[in-house]
């Protein structure tokens, strides 16, 4: 079972002109990554515009990201689907890319399955899928609750962690307080990360950390080293970043982003539109206040 801990980014989907996956730009930035010394990457989640990605796709993406890591770090590669069978499907696929682990958001359209069967979606994807499973739980309307997703980590031996996003950090709390000892609880609350990992959380996994990844593993070594002062001075210079990319378009404004500093992420893919004039000023705005660009 992959130990997942730290700064783990999860990284943007590359398109080229014609909505293809663009592989040679998404390596680039998997190399980006690994010399900035994160702790693990993921690949097909929501920056990386999962929703959208075919299984083709996601194989192609995964495939690239094992293949350049070569170890080094864990890869997790997530998948966004609304029934069982098709997480499966992903999953089975993906796996002979040489993933670590599955990234799987509980099914949201329309419905939200009960506690028992929350538990039993979970635990039929680990075992027919035959890979770690992450927990994602983003959804605002189909929010797992905290003591259903200790339940599963404690009941499921195949889910190895929660990336916990929705219900912002009051959820979060819950989660540490509950202190499951079946897995890892990640923090996806991007403008309050260095309180996270002061409650506790084992790691992040957040779109923050693929922008400015420099940052996010400054911030995480100074909490571990004890050092409060460099900790709360990253934390106000990480947060107009995140203030900056979280809106409409999210990952095409993360792409813009990624432009500003001199990286390649890439096209959006339709229906998403390019930033304007005055996001891309935002974003330079931010990542000039964060010491990452020249002003």
């Amino acid at each position: 079972m992959p130990q997942l801990h730290g700064i783990i980014p999860p990284l943007v989907t590359p398109f080229d002109a014609d909505e293809a996956v663009a592989v040679d730009l998404l390596r680039a930035e998997v190399r980006h990554h690994l010399d900035l010394g994160v702790h693990g990457l993921c690949v097909t989640g929501s920056t990386g515009d999962g929703q959208m990605l075919s299984a083709d796709d996601s194989v192609a993406v995964a495939t690239a990201a094992v293949q350049e890591v070569a170890g080094q770090v864990p890869v997790i590669a997530g998948i966004i689907r609304d029934s069982t069978a098709e997480v499966i499907r992903y999953g089975r696929a993906i796996r002979a890319a040489g993933v670590d682990a599955l990234q799987v958001t509980p099914v949201h359209y329309l419905f939200q399955p009960d506690e028992d069967n929350t538990v039993a979606y979970y635990r039929r994807i680990a075992e027919e899928t035959e890979l770690p499973v992450v927990i994602y739980n983003v959804i605002p309307y189909a929010l797992i609750p905290a003591t259903t997703v200790a339940r599963i980590l404690d009941e499921v031996p195949g889910v190895v962690a929660v990336k916990q996003s929705g219900g912002n950090i009051h959820q979060l709390a819950d989660l540490l307080h509950a202190n499951p000892a079946g897995g890892a609880v990640l923090t996806a609350v991007d403008d309050l990360l260095y309180p996270s990992f002061l409650l506790g959380a084992a790691g992040a996994i957040s779109a923050t950390l693929t922008v400015v990844p420099e940052l996010c593993v400054a911030l995480w070594d100074a909490v571990q080293r004890g050092d409060h002062k460099a900790a709360l001075d990253l934390h106000n210079r990480l947060l107009p970043v995140w203030r900056a990319i979280d809106g409409p378009n999210m990952t095409v404004r993360i792409k813009a982003a990624l432009a500003v500093q001199g990286r390649d992420g890439g096209y959006g893919r339709s229906p998403l539109t390019p930033v304007s004039d005055a996001e891309r000023a935002t974003l330079r705005t931010a990542l000039v206040e964060a010491g990452v660009v020249d002003g």
